[in-house]
């Protein structure tokens, strides 16, 4: 069974620790500060063999030189981004296969937030590392790419089974929460998963992850081709990706 580590880094990060016990092989996810990561491998007594990098911003490769030259671990990244990945070792794109001891991931090509975004999908222990793109209720900013690829990058994700745990990179999911709201007031399931959020982060614990089933009934962004959201937001019958890129609008602008 792989094990999955949850470490908090900088203001609201998320890097995640992946050991197979079996091999002993242990990989880091978009670490974007080295001592929490070398605390949290040396309480465990584990031996860090991998990096995967989701996309190149600093608050997730910011560790990689630290991490290689403490660990000498290899960094995993996509290809395409080679040049912005640093120390990157082995170059990924859609569909590629990862093996992590006895465990292995699905690469996912999921662009929007870059252009060069990636997921890693463990289908077995039902877990989804998908960096900036989906976040428990809402989704990263388009800081390169487009509504379109965006919105394709999320049905796709939205395609995985129910029961995908989404362990994203920011604790944002309050805010998110505030913003659905301002769209959904009255919508009974966002109103209870709202108020679980209140909840959690009032006792100071995580939001992440959370589940792909209960973001495909609450997270807006995922929402944009139900017509009965639409008619909510004014804009039945509109494409859904028209809709998705208001929807982003707003939140862009939320405050």
């Amino acid at each position: 069974m792989l094990e999955i580590l949850q470490v908090p880094a900088l203001s609201d990060n998320y890097i995640y620790l992946l050991h197979e016990p079996e091999s002993g092989q242990t990989a880091a996810v978009d670490p974007a500060a080295a001592e929490p990561v070398l605390s949290a491998l040396a309480a465990r007594g584990w031996r860090l063999s991998w990096v995967f990098n989701t996309h190149p911003h600093w608050d997730h490769v910011g560790a990689n030189l630290a991490l290689k030259q403490a660990t000498g671990c290899q960094v995993v990244g996509f290809g395409g981004d080679s040049s912005r990945i640093p120390g990157i070792d082995r170059l990924v794109g859609e569909g590629d296969a990862l093996e992590l001891g006895a465990s292995s991931c699905k690469v996912l090509e999921v662009p929007g937030h870059t252009r060069g975004h990636i997921a890693y999908w463990f289908a077995e222990a039902n877990a989804l590392f998908c960096g900036d793109t989906l976040f428990a209720l809402g989704c990263g900013r388009l800081f390169e790419g487009t509504p379109e690829q965006m919105w394709n990058s999320l049905c796709k994700l939205r395609d995985l089974p129910e029961a995908t745990r989404i362990y994203c990179a920011h604790e944002y999911t309050l805010d998110n929460a505030r913003f659905a709201l301002s769209l959904e007031p009255d919508y009974p399931p966002l109103l209870q998963r709202a108020r679980q959020v209140e909840q959690q982060r009032a006792h100071n614990q995580p939001t992440v992850p959370s589940l792909l089933g209960e973001e495909k009934l609450t997270n807006p962004f995922l929402r944009a081709d139900d017509l009965d959201f639409q008619a909510r937001l004014k804009m039945r019958g509109e494409r859904a990706v028209v809709v998705f890129a208001e929807i982003r609008r707003r939140k862009d602008r939320f405050r």
